[in-house]
Formats: structure tokens, C-alpha cells, sequence
């Protein structure tokens, strides 16, 4: 995406929370890595150096991309968490796709692959301006709630389609991160990529109550609920 394209996308994401119904007072986090979908979060507790893995590995897997096809590159997202690599984006071919999964998962250090890939045509700037709004709102709505541990979580939105990937500290924690992002206004579904630590739950917080069962806490209460998907590992 172009600079002058990225910069009109983020003014839009800005507008959204009027076109969306959501709250105008909404916190918008990242600057344009939120506007553009998803991003890398500070703080999280496996260190910065885990970061700086996933930031090199996800250079790596663009790389390939690039080198592969440029169109392919230009249409796909990558999303690196802990060396699991997830692929989004809409491709024109099935060829397209397939070359895309073959040249990220040739990639030195790519642990796991999760493609998401759709063989359709590009989204428009407004479509891609909504995804950018989706994902900054579930994004301030995860840092907001007390019982997540916000800077484990990845956020990749596609179309509507919001895809978590990350870890979380445990199970109880992970619901809430969906269900929070199931009533976000403009959510078709969600899908969890999201690993659960071994071992005993750090924080893990109380058994979910009835408050917990509904949205997050800028969720409206009345806002539709999209399905949730969980992945296996």
C-alpha cells in the first residue's frame, strides 16, 4: 500500500466509530500498524528479544514472498508470533496462494503456518479502512480489561474476520479475549490461534461471573455476536 493510500486509510479509521455505531471516545492504538490491521504489541512478557525474533522472521517470510511474486507480497499479511506465522490477505488465484504457502513455509525458523489466505478479489480502501477500525477497537478493549495480559495477543483482521494469535496465561483468560472480540460492531467471526501456557495459569483471575460472560467493557450490549473459531495447534 502506498504511503498517500496509508495515510488516507488512517484518516478514515479515525471516522469509523461514527459509521460503525461504536464509541467516538474509542482509544485508537498503534498509529497506522493498528489503521492497517494488526501489528507487534510492547511488553510482552516473553521478552523483547522474543520480539525481535519475530520481527526478523517476519522479514524473512516477506522476503520470500517478494522474491516468489511481488503481487503476492504486496497482498498478503504476515503475522509472526513466537515463530507461528500467520498468512492473510485475499489472492486472485489458487496458484497465488499455493506459492505463497510454499515460499513461506520454506522459510528458515517458520515453527508453524496458519493460512488464512482467501482466492478472491482485493478489498476496496473502505473495507480495508473498517478491518484497520475492528482491530484498533478490539485492540484498546484488550488493554482496557484487567483479567488479559493484552501485549500476548496479535491481532489480524481480515474482512471482517478477526484472527488472534498469541498465548495466554489461561483458559479463562482466552475466553474473555474472544468473547470480548465476538461483540466488537463489524465482526463476522473470530478465529483463535491463540496457544495456552503448560503448567499452572499465571493470573489467571477469577472464575468467569456473569459480567464476564457479555462484551468487553466498550462492548454494547446489544451488538451481535460472531462465531468463534478455535484452532487446533
Amino acid at each position: 500500500m502506498s504511503r498517500f493510500y496509508s495515510a488516507v486509510l488512517a484518516a478514515i479509521v479515525l471516522l469509523l466509530p461514527l459509521a460503525l455505531g461504536g464509541c467516538a471516545g474509542v482509544l485508537v492504538l498503534g498509529g497506522l500498524g493498528a489503521a492497517a490491521g494488526g501489528g507487534y504489541t510492547a511488553g510482552q512478557e516473553r521478552g523483547i528479544s522474543g520480539s525481535i525474533d519475530d520481527i526478523s522472521l517476519k522479514n524473512d517470510v516477506d522476503r520470500a514472498l517478494l522474491q516468489t511474486n511481488p503481487a503476492i507480497q504486496e497482498a498478503v499479511n504476515t503475522t509472526v508470533y513466537d515463530g507461528r506465522v500467520l498468512l492473510t490477505g485475499r489472492l486472485t488465484t489458487p496458484e497465488m496462494r499455493a506459492a505463497a504457502d510454499r515460499a513461506a513455509r520454506a522459510t528458515p525458523g517458520v515453527r508453524a503456518l496458519y493460512d488464512e489466505i482467501a482466492v478472491a478479489p482485493s478489498e476496496g480502501l473502505w473495507d480495508d479502512a473498517k478491518d484497520g477500525w475492528i482491530a484498533a477497537r478490539l485492540r484498546s478493549e484488550l488493554i482496557l480489561d484487567p483479567d488479559i495480559r493484552s501485549g500476548n495477543y496479535t491481532i489480524q483482521t481480515e474482512n471482517g474476520s478477526v484472527y488472534l494469535l498469541g498465548s495466554a496465561r489461561s483458559q479463562f483468560e482466552l475466553d474473555r479475549a474472544t468473547r470480548i472480540a465476538r461483540y466488537v460492531p463489524g465482526v463476522k467471526r473470530v478465529v483463535s490461534y491463540v496457544e495456552i501456557r503448560p503448567g499452572a495459569p499465571v493470573a489467571a483471575g477469577p472464575a468467569p461471573s456473569a459480567a464476564a460472560a457479555g462484551p468487553g467493557p466498550a462492548g454494547p450490549s446489544a451488538a451481535p455476536s460472531a462465531p468463534i473459531e478455535v484452532q487446533r495447534l
